[in-house]
């Protein structure tokens, strides 16, 4: 193949000036040493996916991870076309299309979501179809068929295609401001709070993308799934795997999609019990304690059994992530929600026995959904003295230990960071000459990077916007409250980005921040969204922008253009869900209404407002301070000690 660059074949000659500087200029003897130097270095690195690794075991012209070596293929085609006419038609034809519908369904319970797997395999019978049939002609120069649909167009769209297909997290403080608290602000409002909210993280994410894209370690389960099947649907043969035996994985992709897609329509339309197999409940209809214990909508689901794939990927494909990942996840879920759960409800703990032992919803000392309207003033912030005349807020068993999880896993982020991943930072901060890159890095080393400059722009406008919605519009929130959300977002980057990169999973910053911003604005729920969109969703952008990165790193994509498609696609698709979401809201009666006849009962935007309730308009101080009824709740001591458990004896 022309411009074909394997592993045995590293030193590019058009371009040298492009190499990186761990490369440049090191004779290979003394590589073979730095390398041994780093291996003393990094020997004592906890690492659970590097298997039974040794130093002598291992193919420098390769990875040492075995997911990767048979997911990504180790050489790379310089000249295969990548940002042309084609593949930017259709990302953007499919960044409009994808998230207008995701936020359309958004609203719907059950709802409907189109990912980045449907847009990889859509676009590629696209792609070819447009190779095949438009006439190859040039507009000003530029080719809109350049030939063949290529594995690194395919990327590139489809990382357009799924970047913002996903809700923006904006959308709900919009949406709650208007159900909740009956305020509509203007488009020039939502649109700047959006892109603000959307692509700030992505400035901070460049900046992250040394420590959690070009390390060899930071694998990125995720990515690997969507590595094998483009090089699945392009026919493309990589080092790793070798030669086996059996059907083609042409063939077997064929084979297990027709059958997932029939498999489908028993759990999903003809017997839709098989999605959610809960058979004790079926024994004992009317046994309240059967229910709370087996049922799945408002109980703790012992008894599921599930034959539908969208219920058992509903937070993720487990297949994606690593089982020693997925058993740490079972053995908490099983002791917390299992096991603790249980207890704290029949001791009547936090009064919980008044309300159903799992549920979205707040309560009144009624057991009552929560009247948020009868403790708020004119300005939408809290009325202590009408709080007081009317009740405190009480949540499900449920609920609560959510929160004091998500307390203990941001904990348990940091400690876990700088007792695992200590090293591996110090050794990307002082990265030098004496340490050699891996194949795909040195394979990337051909490509113009990004400048610093692009981030920080982006960086300067976006908060520019950010400072215009808090000063304008009466939001409650301050410029200083939003510099130390961002300050928390950037602190947490890098440890939650190692520890996604390596376990598929993210831990989120929302409990913290709201806790942050109940104690510092308090009585001012505008502001609590407000602050934690602006500290929780810089750091889950930041990662979508680092793996999207990471997936290109794999399959070879010039980083200029993934740059670019993600800045474009991103504000396409959020300037689409705001006016898809003004339209439903305009013309759907009663949207978010929970007897809505459609089912758009807009069970996140509940949440989301709830948590803005609890938060924001009563704050921790009114909750989970001394002497109120969930004071204590986040600490293991308090949970487990006897008195706490039999609060409804004394």
């Amino acid at each position: 193949m022309n411009g074909l660059v394997n592993v045995t074949n590293t030193r590019f000659n058009p371009g040298d000036e492009e190499k990186s500087i761990d490369t440049q200029a090191v004779p290979e003897s003394q590589q073979e040493s730095n390398y041994s130097i780093r291996e003393s270095d990094t020997s004592s690195v906890f690492d659970p996916n590097l298997g039974s690794y040794t130093e002598e075991s291992f193919d420098e012209e390769d990875s040492p991870y075995p997911e990767v070596r048979s997911a990504v293929a180790n050489f790379d085609d310089p000249t295969m076309p990548a940002s042309t006419l084609r593949a930017w038609s259709l990302g953007l034809f499919w960044s409009i299309i994808i998230p207008g519908m995701n936020q359309f369904f958004y609203f719907r319970y059950p709802s409907v979501s189109i990912g980045s797997l449907v847009a990889q395999l859509i676009i590629f019978p696209l792609g070819r179809a447009w190779a095949r049939f438009v006439p190859a002609v040039t507009i000003f120069g530029v080719s809109i068929n350049p030939g063949p649909f290529t594995i690194k167009e395919h990327v590139l769209v489809t990382i357009m295609a799924g970047v913002g297909a996903q809700s923006a997290y904006a959308t709900d403080v919009i949406a709650v401001q208007r159900v909740f608290y009956h305020q509509s602000n203007s488009f020039a409002y939502q649109w700047m709070l959006v892109m603000s909210t959307q692509l700030i993280g992505f400035s901070i994410g460049g900046i992250a993308r040394r420590f959690l894209v070009n390390p060899p370690s930071m694998i990125w389960p995720n990515t690997l799934v969507a590595c094998a099947l483009f090089n699945t649907l392009h026919s493309q043969s990589y080092a790793g795997v070798g030669q086996h035996e059996g059907i083609s994985r042409e063939r077997y992709f064929v084979y297990a999609f027709a059958g997932a897609a029939v498999w489908y329509f028993i759990p999903g339309y003809l017997f839709q019990a098989l999605s959610v197999f809960t058979w004790a409940c079926w024994i004992a209809p009317r046994n309240v304690k059967i229910n709370q214990i087996f049922g799945y909508r408002s109980g703790l689901g012992f008894s599921a059994i599930t034959f539908d794939w969208n219920q058992i990927a509903f937070i993720g494909s487990p297949l994606a992530t690593p089982w020693w990942a997925e058993a740490n996840v079972m053995i908490g879920f099983f002791f917390f929600y299992w096991f603790l759960t249980p207890i704290l409800y029949y001791n009547n703990v936090w009064h919980s026995q008044y309300m159903p032992i799992s549920s979205l919803n707040a309560y009144d000392h009624t057991g009552k959904p929560y009247d948020v309207t009868r403790i708020i003033n004119k300005n939408t912030a809290l009325d202590k003295a009408a709080f007081d005349k009317y009740s405190p807020l009480y949540l499900s068993t449920t609920f609560v230990m959510s929160y004091g999880l998500s307390f203990l896993s941001i904990t348990a982020t940091i400690t876990h960071a700088m007792i695992h991943f200590r090293k591996p930072v110090q050794l990307q901060l002082t990265r030098s000459l004496r340490e050699p890159p891996d194949i795909h890095a040195r394979l990337m080393s051909y490509y113009p990077q990004v400048p610093e400059w692009y981030y920080a722009c982006i960086f300067l406008v976006t908060f520019a916007f950010a400072c215009i919605c808090i000063h304008v519009w009466p939001s409650g929130m301050t410029i200083w409250a939003l510099v130390i959300a961002l300050l928390i977002a950037v602190s947490y980057i890098i440890p939650i980005g190692m520890i996604q990169a390596i376990t598929n999973r993210q831990v989120g910053l929302n409990v913290l921040t709201e806790l942050l911003i109940g104690f510092m604005i308090p009585g001012k729920p505008n502001a609590m969204m407000i602050f934690k969109t602006y500290g929780y969703i810089t750091m889950a952008q930041a990662m979508q922008f680092t793996a999207d990165f990471k997936l290109g790193h794999y399959m070879k994509v010039p980083p200029r253009p993934m740059f670019w498609c993600q800045i474009v696609a991103t504000a396409i698709a959020g300037t689409v869900q705001l006016g898809v979401q003004s339209w439903m809201f305009t013309n759907i009666v009663d949207l978010c209404d929970i007897n809505q006849k459609d089912g758009f009962t807009c069970s996140s935007t509940q949440v989301f407002g709830t948590a803005s309730v609890v938060w924001g308009v009563i704050g921790p101080a009114l909750q989970f301070s001394k002497n109120q009824i969930y004071y204590g709740e986040f600490t293991c001591t308090h949970f487990l000690t006897p008195d706490r458990l039999i609060p409804s004896k004394r």
